[in-house]
This record gives structure tokens, C-alpha cells and sequence, in this order.
């Protein structure tokens, strides 16, 4: 019985020793087929096209999603040489913006007196009277719960400038 057991072991040993080189047989065929195909050829690297830079020239302009001012010649208002603005000072940041981006959200008080909450420009501002705001040289005159007075200064367009005055007013929350 023992002798039978070995024969079956060795039978099967030989058996399965038989199947191995047929195994990858199928493989063999497939990678001998991928290496006869034809070379390929890589495209080349696309030609790098340098960057132009862009200056916008137009941001001191009247943004085209405001009305125009419609000017009466005959009644407008003649610039004086008396006022300009003061070319020395140096410039606040709330300047380098336009007045429109900016609107009053709010009031502080202190016993220096009242603040108000401006918000444009990526944040929110604190200013007070005094403060240059907007790029007309706008200086806040007054502030009250509800508004913000600014005049700013203009060219007339003949070499003169005009005091333009302008009212922030609170808005509403939503």
C-alpha cells in the first residue's frame, strides 16, 4: 500500500510537471506579436510661445455699466485755479480704488468721535473724516449714521478743477 501511494505521488508529480511549459504559451505568442509590430514614432515638444503682457489702459474711464453724465454746456460748471489737489500728499490705499467699489455697512463711535465701515476692496474699512478715498481725490468731509459726504476734485477739462460732491449712503441689509 505504501508503494502504490508513492507511484501516485510520482504520477502526479510528473503530471503536473508536463502542463508548465504550456502555461505561458499563450503570452509567449502575444509578446512575440507586440515586438514584430512596426516602430513608432514621439512627436516632437511643441514650440514654447512666450507671454506679452497686457497693460489695461482704460481703468480711468467711466465704466460702461454706469449711465453717462449728460453735461449742459451752457450750464455746467466752470473749474477755478484756486483749487487743486495736493499733488504731495501722499496717497492713502483707499485711493487707488474707484469710489463705486465701496459701500458704508455700518458706523463706530468713540469719544474721538465716529468711524465709519466701508466695504470694497477685498475687506472691510474703517475710515473717518479726513480720510482720501476713491481715485478723484475724494476726502471724507462727514460722516453720520446713515451716510458719508466726500468731495472729490475733478479736472474741468479746460485746466481747471471743480469740487464734485458725492454722498455714500447705508446699505440696507438682506
Amino acid at each position: 500500500m505504501r508503494g502504490a501511494r508513492l507511484i501516485c505521488i510520482a504520477a502526479l508529480v510528473g503530471l503536473s510537471g508536463c502542463n508548465v511549459g504550456n502555461e505561458f504559451q499563450d503570452l509567449q505568442i502575444y509578446m512575440d506579436e507586440v515586438r514584430a509590430r512596426p516602430k513608432g514614432t514621439i512627436e516632437p515638444l511643441p514650440e514654447f510661445q512666450p507671454y506679452e503682457a497686457f497693460t489695461y489702459s482704460a481703468a480711468a474711464m467711466r465704466s460702461p455699466f454706469q449711465p453717462p453724465v449728460k453735461i449742459d454746456l451752457a450750464t455746467q460748471q466752470r473749474g477755478s485755479k484756486d483749487i487743486r489737489p495736493d499733488e504731495k500728499r501722499v496717497r492713502q490705499y483707499l485711493e487707488g480704488f474707484n469710489i463705486e467699489v465701496f459701500e458704508m455697512v455700518g458706523t463706530l463711535s468713540n469719544g474721538e468721535g465716529v468711524q465709519a465701515l466701508m466695504r470694497g476692496a477685498g475687506a472691510v474699512h474703517r475710515v473717518k473724516v479726513g480720510d482720501y478715498l476713491g481715485r478723484n481725490h475724494g476726502r471724507i468731509v462727514k460722516i453720520n449714521e446713515a451716510s458719508i459726504d466726500v468731495v472729490e476734485i475733478v479736472p474741468d477739462g479746460e485746466g481747471g478743477w471743480l469740487e464734485r460732491p458725492r454722498s455714500l449712503t447705508l446699505k440696507e441689509r438682506s
